[in-house]
């Protein structure tokens, strides 16, 4: 079974997006081990530089060593429902711990995005970050179920 977790900095602050995570992570339990590590997100301040560096050095100091990174970023590859699901299945052939990484409202520091094995994007949208959790988790289940070949339905 997959080990995963994903790195988010900033914590849920509204009931619906906790609620909806929580679904998920109730949904993946049989196909993934997941854990959700919440990251103190920084002030904003005048200067966003600031707080994107300080965050990242949290991020960085709380990636494992031998884990499979996988950073999320607007200017990452986009991959499909079907690709994303074909993604998830090598990683979990790999064996490796994978860990995903969301930035906060700044977005990730350059040293975060130098550290990630990977950098993928959902789209050229943009969301915002704690909206982009549940819809991690969501993929993540849309991806798995495709993966076992099963229909997804809401």
């Amino acid at each position: 079974m997959l080990h995963l977790t994903i790195l988010a900095v900033g914590k849920l602050k509204e009931d619906y997006l906790r609620k909806g995570v929580a679904e998920y992570q109730k949904r993946l339990t049989p196909f993934v081990k997941l854990k959700i590590v919440e990251l103190p997100d920084s002030p904003l301040g005048k200067d966003l530089e600031i707080a994107k560096t300080a965050e990242g050095k949290k991020i960085c100091a709380a990636l494992k060593k031998n884990a499979y990174v996988c950073a999320f970023d607007p200017g990452g590859k986009t991959l499909t429902s079907e690709e994303l699901a074909q993604w998830l299945g090598e990683r979990e052939m790999e064996g490796k711990e994978v860990m995903l990484i969301i930035g906060g409202a700044s977005g990730l520091a350059p040293e975060v995005l130098a550290q990630a094995h990977e950098v993928l994007s959902f789209s050229a949208l943009t969301f915002p970050h704690q909206l982009f959790r549940l819809i991690l988790v969501e993929q993540l289940y849309r991806g798995f179920k495709i993966l076992r070949g099963e229909k997804y339905h809401l």
